[in-house]
């Protein structure tokens, strides 16, 4: 029986116009009367997720920061921060890319700089990094950092920025979160990873956990659970590794995805 569901936010829990689908509040009941716990993973930050999720902040586990940061109840359970002198190490090699944001996001907050604190970059900011900070130099910050992200507002992440982070490929992970977002961060991280703690820390088998997903940083973790579910608007190369397949997220695939596991007794 499944103990646990994991579900990325965009493009998967969340509408295109970044809403809860209809019926999340009545399967959240449903799942907690079986006892099956339910757990937000996404790049978004951990005050993001709360935010989001306030009324079930006792309830929920919260994998944020692409795996490298989850938490239960308030307390930390896992983080997997990124080395301080390899995020500035890609900060520096950073600076040259044009109309890119860059943010050093730290367990304590998210920081961008202050020749960057612009409205169009604040507006997505927002959306994903709800404690947020602004600085005159990445040097000046005292926080731990779990990840390194950029925010390209084309659309085209890959070429302006994954594809002239080569040099890092071999020692950090850099990974594309969507169209929009690319993250770097340790090299021995991934929502899958963060999966895989949980299961240890927490006595989960993979065939007692269930996924959801729709672009390439959730493959691990598909990869980690028994149950993994793509999007019908997934990344295809998720699809390939998905043993399931579920409608798109504004058509409420998430809950539907549920309300499938709960019909075949698995839940």
């Amino acid at each position: 029986m499944i103990k646990i569901i994991f579900s990325d936010m965009d493009g998967t829990l969340l509408t295109s116009e970044n809403k809860l689908p209809e019926g999340f509040d009545a399967a959240m009941a449903e799942l907690k009367q079986r006892n099956v716990m339910f757990a937000p993973a996404s790049g978004r930050q951990y005050f993001s997720l709360l935010k989001s999720f306030y009324k079930y902040h006792g309830e929920f586990l919260f994998l944020a920061e692409n795996g490298t940061l989850v938490m239960h109840k308030g307390k930390e359970i896992f983080s997997c921060p990124i080395d301080i002198e390899a995020a500035q190490k890609v900060l520096a090699v950073s600076e040259s890319f044009k109309n890119i944001l860059r943010v050093y996001c730290g367990k304590k907050d998210a920081y961008l700089l202050s020749e960057q604190d612009k409205p169009e970059f604040h507006v997505e900011l927002e959306k994903y990094f709800t404690h947020n900070a602004v600085v005159d130099s990445f040097d000046e910050i005292d926080d731990e950092p779990l990840k390194v992200s950029f925010f390209d507002i084309t659309g085209n992440a890959k070429k302006n920025v994954y594809d002239k982070l080569t040099q890092f490929y071999d020692s950090l992970q850099v990974v594309q979160a969507s169209a929009y977002w690319v993250d770097v961060m340790s090299p021995s991280i991934s929502k899958g990873v963060a999966v895989k703690n949980i299961q240890r820390v927490l006595n989960f088998k993979p065939e007692e956990c269930a996924a959801f997903g729709d672009y390439l940083n959730d493959l691990e973790m598909l990869q980690a659970v028994s149950y993994g579910f793509a999007m019908s608007n997934a990344h295809p190369d998720l699809k390939k590794v998905a043993k399931f397949e579920t409608t798109s997220n504004d058509e409420a695939g998430v809950i539907t995805g549920i309300h499938r596991l709960i019909a075949y007794g698995l839940i």
